[in-house]
């Protein structure tokens, strides 16, 4: 099931047609769970309709606990706003999730996921990301930018080569580029890329673990979230991730 979160229904308009039209090029159910402010959601002019709208129940510290209790596969995340300390409070209550996520700001276009660009960094779990980025290419027509981080090592080169292997079993369109920039900021490099491509959609992984300077100035993914004028799909970094697809 796709879900999306919505804390303010009065804004959530693109967010919820991107839900639908997602859930309906992958044949997926399609529910919405509301929290804070949200209510008397208009569902006019969706491509899918919801199979249920309902208030959570729960504290964003259980949304983890609620989305494998209830099989959800996908989530899109309404950003209220851009402050560092909202987009905070989103990346903590998603941080043990199994499954990718979107925090999609009010800002944001409907999700048309045409283009997609996924930075490759020398960490083993970039290669989770290529199951994702190879179904939105699968069911959604998407193309897809490899964007191989500029390593003296050739870990980022292996985990691209990987990534290009899946990827050589379906048909899809697909590029690697080298970039710039190391696999410290070949993520930041991507933020822009996105924004010279007019890309849908950038496929980031957390932070394996926080450190002091995350725990004080916010990790990794926070300020990506933040600057990125483009969604921002994010792959938590566990063994056990769930596929998007069968």
């Amino acid at each position: 099931m796709i879900l999306s979160v919505v804390e303010d229904s009065e804004l959530a308009g693109n967010l919820l047609v991107s839900s639908s039209k997602f859930a309906a090029e992958l044949d997926k159910s399609f529910g919405v769970l509301l929290f804070a402010k949200a209510n008397n959601l208009n569902t006019d002019g969706l491509i899918k309709k919801p199979d249920f709208v309902k208030k959570a129940d729960f504290q964003l510290g259980k949304l983890s606990d609620y989305c494998e209790e209830n099989e959800i596969s996908f989530l899109i995340i309404q950003l209220s706003g851009n402050k560092s300390s909202e987009i905070k409070k989103w990346l903590k209550a998603c941080r043990e999730l199994r499954i990718p996520y979107i925090l999609f700001k009010n800002s944001f276009s409907v999700l048309q996921l045409k283009k997609i660009i996924v930075p490759v960094t020398f960490l083993e779990e970039e290669v989770e990301k290529a199951q994702f980025a190879s179904a939105f290419g699968r069911f959604c027509r998407a193309g897809v930018i490899l964007l191989q981080a500029k390593d003296y090592g050739s870990k980022a080169a292996n985990n691209v080569a990987r990534m290009v292997g899946l990827f050589k079993k379906f048909d899809f369109k697909y590029e690697v580029r080298k970039a710039l920039k190391d696999s410290f900021k070949v993520d930041n490099e991507a933020v822009t890329l996105c924004e010279s491509e007019d890309a849908d959609l950038l496929i980031v992984s957390a932070s394996r673990e926080y450190g002091l300077d995350d725990i004080i100035f916010g990790p990794r993914e926070l300020h990506i979230v933040k600057k990125s004028e483009t969604p921002v799909l994010l792959v938590n970094p566990r063994g056990d991730l769930y596929a998007l697809c069968d």
